[in-house]
């Protein structure tokens, strides 16, 4: 029997203590491990979560956890920074072992908690960190493991994908989208870090240092999120053939790792595309075995907290103890690549005046720059006045194409600051 403590009562911690529960025969039946929930800690024990949870397993003592010598393994599932990483150092060097949902803590202070593990013998476990039910990260650690990774393009902020999805099918802007994610319950009050791209960037850390053995680099990753798109954008992209996501992107080129969060625009061919509303996907290219998707859900109660049982039962059944160091962490010469040095094809609506040679004026400076024009897009003659004209280019470098920008919107005939977004998949012949 494996003893089993739980911090957080919210969301996840009801899907977990649920699954424990009411699926702990089909666990035992499947692994001959008895999962057996000891401990639960939550500020609020009154409330009904619709589970029938065994006397005595409520408290709102959190050292009824950590603390209690009869339990095996601490599960996380508050969120945040603090007391988080507290309650997760204790429980290691208490010598429990520890699964947590918490990406934000293990992308920005993995690094303390894994050798903490490390040093006590006992293990972490955070396959619920990154896309919840998809379990992308025991892919990575051992379903891909006779591979180098080559590169990961994932849809892995399920609120920033529902308002792009809004946006692209129903042509809302992004207030109304984002309204109606805050209606649904698919955002926060407040959205920032699913909007700004922050959470896709400490799941996208934690990919990346499992893939290449990096360390843990969130504060070296480029981030944009989705705030600045425009329904016009969206309906130019679709003529184009495409559409945007917002993507975490890593990739392996030449020694060096690019690691990257913002919108992208993709072909509307490519499966990923189609990954829509709510639901997650994770790209994955190695050099053995090729290109790979998963997909499902990647956020609810009982998604993650099936990723978070899966951890306790790999603990409880594993006959060598894994820290993560192993996985995380580990020390790999290759340097993250300035946003300036990586080469992409482009997307630029600009706002100019409808002038003989204005067009000509335009594709002279990003000729200047090495930037050439794969297609034109301009509708409608307003003439004298500011219409949009739309431009797709071939593979350029990033600092070109921000000082080639810079110069053009400096042109009496440009109007406006000039929209650009990136674009990912096979280059235009």
């Amino acid at each position: 029997m494996v003893n089993v403590g739980i911090i957080g009562f919210g969301t996840v911690g009801t899907g977990t203590a649920r699954i424990l529960i009411e699926n702990g025969d089909v666990i035992e039946e499947k692994t001959g491990i008895r999962l057996n929930l000891l401990g639960i800690v939550d500020r609020d024990i009154e409330r009904d979560r619709g589970i029938d949870i065994p006397h005595g397993v409520l408290t709102r003592e959190v050292s009824d956890v950590l603390d209690n010598p009869d339990i095996d393994v601490v599960v996380e599932l508050i969120g945040g920074i603090q007391p988080a990483k507290d309650f997760i150092l204790r429980a290691l060097n208490n010598g429990k072992h520890v699964v947590t949902a918490n990406k934000a803590l293990l992308a920005t202070e993995g690094g303390e908690i894994f050798e903490t593990a490390a040093r006590n013998s006992v293990s972490v476990g955070f396959e619920a960190a990154v896309a919840g039910g998809i379990p992308i990260i025991k892919v990575l650690k051992e379903g891909l493991v006779a591979n180098k990774v080559l590169s990961i393009y994932g849809i892995i902020n399920g609120t920033s994908n529902f308002i792009l999805t809004k946006m692209t099918e129903s042509g809302m802007d992004f207030s109304d989208a984002l309204s109606e994610a805050q209606v649904l319950g698919y955002a926060e009050a407040n959205p920032a870090l699913d909007i700004e791209g922050v959470d896709t960037a400490h799941k996208l850390a934690i990919m990346a240092s499992l893939s290449f053995g990096i360390p843990l680099s969130y504060d070296k990753i480029h981030i944009e999120g989705i705030t600045t798109l425009t329904p016009q954008d969206i309906e130019f992209a679709g003529e184009l053939g495409y559409k945007i996501k917002l993507l975490a992107i890593a990739k392996s080129v030449n020694g060096e790792v690019e690691l990257r969060v913002h919108p992208t625009m993709i072909p509307e061919s490519y499966l990923i595309s189609k990954v829509d509303g709510v639901l997650n996907a994770v790209y994955v290219v190695g050099d053995a075995v090729g290109e790979t998707l998963y997909y499902g859900r990647g956020a609810g109660d009982m998604p993650t907290g099936s990723a978070v049982v899966s951890d306790i039962v790999d603990i409880a059944r594993d006959g060598t103890v894994s820290s993560g160091m192993e996985y995380i962490g580990k020390r790999r010469d290759l340097k993250v690549k300035a946003m300036g040095d990586i080469e992409s094809m482009y997307y630029f609506r600009f706002t100019a005046l409808d002038r003989p040679g204005v067009l000509s004026r335009i594709s002279g400076i990003l000729g200047d720059y090495n930037i050439s024009i794969a297609a034109v897009i301009q509708k409608g003659r307003q003439v004298g006045a500011a219409v949009p004209l739309v431009v797709l280019t071939h593979r350029a470098r990033e600092r070109d194409v921000r000082a080639a920008l810079q110069e053009i919107d400096r042109l009496d005939v440009v109007a406006d600051r000039t929209a650009f977004i990136r674009v990912e998949g096979e280059e235009a012949p």
